[in-house]
């Protein structure tokens, strides 16, 4: 196999690439009337001659072979994952161990994971350890649970033997006996593979009839306790002891539900893995409520804050410590890196996640003109002060100056502007009021104005003209969001992006449960002040929006930090350095107008064109003085002088009998475009 780059997008299941939902393939056939994926079972004709010529296959490029072989683009990527050289895919197929058991388990202790843009990985171990559901769900569960038992008689009648088989398996443990197939969608353990048990699932567990029963007694309790009219915080163990005194379940049966409910599905052929989601959620609750005491908790919520005479109770199972999905990994691999253009400060990221370093380190970005103009704007034009601090945010003053500071930044700026707020709510209120004031309407006369929304359609709409109206050199501004979708995966380059405004600092919510529930977690267990980390996640997320507009060497742009407390050096400190490098005196502490008239010997300086002293970072003349490159330069020239064929005086084919002294000149530039670069 040569190289493959595995692509993938947000699906992580089997079913999420067409062909096969899960089950046992090979027995859907079987005694059901079902119909066999002929993707699937063409690949699995194949079986390990099912190669790729070497190359690198994007999803699209899979996608594509596997409708010219009618091979399944998803299970064939799952196999040639064992003879890549890159595979490229979502962290979550790799710390998430319901996938990365399923998709990642063939490679070698010897590969080398690179987490690229790992500012967030934190949140992304977090994510994959937690799990929430709604009264809905419970509901949806109990409707499963219902059709699971119509299934066992079923099979009781017309095939009782399978049942019985799958009972003698149990007896002697699932993982041992080989009872789920690695290949198989229902093998996925909410599990660590460490915490993953082998012996023996337990006898009140084993039968299917007594197995649902348990379930049916597992949801009811979860339904009573979101029957609740106050906020409930409690850990796992006191979950587990009030479980234990109202249903008496103990906590060992639960540690092995997912894994049989898993059994049970397969047993009963079930090809329609998607409908069984809720049940499988509770399943996986189960189990990790049983296994993990520490870095977890509970957290009831009878109503969303934002609407508290709204009933909608909301069932939380925190995770707080994202070491726990980070450890394996770590374990695993022997070259795990951890890297990013905003990963800064990069000492916090050792603590959060629980490791220690074997080497750290910060690359200054090299550029050949200042290309960033990074500003300060504590205060309007009228001296007011500028700040999303709460309470400043709403005061009129503030919401006037924001929007004139808008204004002038789209009179000023050519082509496309992006404005991050630190939140929809309150994006939405801000707008409303310039609507009111008509600063949307001078606004207009300089650029077309386009919104990000929660829905994913509308946001793609709006880019996709966004980037026309760039195009055509009508210019756009662009509000978004600080922790939406377009701050983490969209590109402003070029001309879509000459300026990024940043109203406010994007602190999350502080009185959110879940999020105090982790500061509490860091300052006990990892000794991180909560101002310390609640300062750190805000900049890391203001210098990801700053970044959106800077794409390469060439590019260029303002970023414009409206909120006075990006004047204090706590706050400007833990930007990434290729912004602090730019950051001077003359860009702190401005007014707009101030700042406007920066940005406008900016974007002067900018339309000048580049020498070709500025698109060079070292010239020859500055590389001879290196003793480095000196050093260099005379090891590959008396490389060549003592190589075999200068020697004996042989040349080589068709070459002219100077070419020894014109190669030693062409290895110098070489080695001087690699030192530049």
């Amino acid at each position: 196999g040569g190289g493959c780059g595995s692509g993938s997008g947000d699906g992580a299941g089997p079913s999420s690439a067409g062909g096969g939902g899960g089950g046992d393939i090979e027995d859907l056939g079987g005694g059901r009337g079902g119909e066999l994926c002929s993707y699937y079972e063409a690949l699995e004709a194949q079986g390990s001659d099912a190669a790729l010529p070497a190359a690198v296959y994007t999803l699209e490029e899979l996608k594509e072979l596997g409708r010219g072989k009618g091979w399944c683009p998803y299970f064939l990527a799952r196999h040639v994952i064992s003879f890549a050289n890159v595979v490229v895919y979502n962290y979550q197929y790799l710390l998430d161990p319901k996938i990365s058991q399923l998709v990642s388990r063939s490679m070698q202790r010897e590969c080398v994971v690179v987490f690229d843009e790992a500012h967030n990985i934190d949140n992304i171990c977090i994510e994959v350890m937690s799990i929430n559901f709604r009264m809905p769900t419970l509901e949806a569960a109990s409707a499963n649970l219902s059709r699971v038992q119509r299934e066992i008689s079923r099979l009781k009648e017309s095939d009782a033997a399978r049942l019985n088989d799958e009972y003698q398996r149990l007896v002697h443990g699932l993982a041992n006996s080989g009872a789920l197939n690695a290949s198989d969608e229902l093998a996925a353990n909410p599990l660590l593979p460490q915490d993953i048990l082998l012996q023996a699932v337990p006898g009140n567990l084993r039968r299917a009839d007594s197995f649902v029963l348990f379930l049916k007694r597992l949801v009811a309790h979860l339904k009573k306790r979101l029957q609740t009219e106050e906020v409930v915080q409690e850990t796992p163990l006191a979950f587990l002891s009030q479980l234990l005194h109202e249903e008496d379940i103990e906590p060992k049966p639960l540690k092995f539900v997912a894994e049989r409910l898993r059994s049970l599905l397969r047993t009963l052929q079930v090809t329609d893995v998607s409908d069984f989601n809720p049940l499988l959620l509770v399943g996986d609750f189960a189990t990790l409520l049983a296994t993990y005491r520490q870095g977890f908790c509970i957290i009831i919520e009878p109503y969303d804050e934002r609407s508290p005479a709204l009933p909608d109770p909301l069932f939380q199972f925190c995770c707080n410590d994202a070491s726990i999905a980070m450890k394996p990994v770590f374990e695993r691999f022997q070259s795990v890196v951890i890297t990013s253009g905003t990963l800064s400060p990069i000492d916090m990221y050792p603590k959060i996640l629980g490791f220690e370093p074997r080497a750290v380190h910060s690359f200054a970005m090299s550029f050949s003109r200042d290309i960033i103009l990074p500003l300060v704007v504590t205060r309007g034009a009228d001296q007011a002060p500028l700040s999303s601090k709460f309470d400043l945010r709403s005061e009129p003053t503030t919401v006037r100056n924001y929007g004139k500071l808008l204004l002038d930044i789209a009179a000023t700026v050519p082509d496309g502007v992006v404005a991050f707020f630190t939140s929809y709510s309150y994006m939405q209120q801000v707008v409303r009021e310039w609507h009111a004031l008509g600063i949307l309407k001078r606004v207009l006369e300089h650029k077309l104005v386009f919104i990000e929304t929660t829905d994913v359609l509308e946001t793609t709409m709006a880019l996709e003209n966004f980037k026309r109206a760039c195009d055509c050199g009508r210019g756009a501004v662009f509000l978004s969001i600080a922790r939406g979708k377009v701050a983490e995966g969209v590109d402003f380059d070029r001309h879509y992006g000459r300026a990024v405004l940043l109203l406010g600092v994007p602190f999350q919510y502080t009185l959110g449960r879940v999020l105090r529930a982790r500061l509490e977690f860091l300052r006990d267990t990892c000794a991180i002040d909560e101002a310390d980390f609640l300062t750190f996640d805000a900049i890391r997320q203001a210098a990801q929006c700053a970044g959106r507009v800077i794409r390469g060497k060439t590019d260029y742009g303002i970023v414009v930090f409206a909120d006075k407390r990006y004047n204090r050096a706590d706050k400007r400190d833990k930007l990434p350095g290729w912004i602090r490098q730019f950051i001077t005196d003359g860009s702190l502490n401005l007014s707009s107008d101030l700042a406007m008239h920066r940005a406008r010997q900016f974007l002067r300086k900018m339309a000048q064109p580049a020498t070709t002293a500025e698109t060079v970072s070292l010239d020859f003349e500055q590389l001879r003085r290196s003793n480095a490159y000196v050093a260099s330069a005379a090891t590959a020239t008396a490389a060549i002088t003592s190589h075999p064929l200068q020697a004996t005086g042989q040349q080589l084919p068709d070459q002219p009998a100077d070419q020894p002294e014109r190669f030693a000149v062409e290895m110098d530039e070489a080695e001087a475009m690699e030192i530049a670069v």
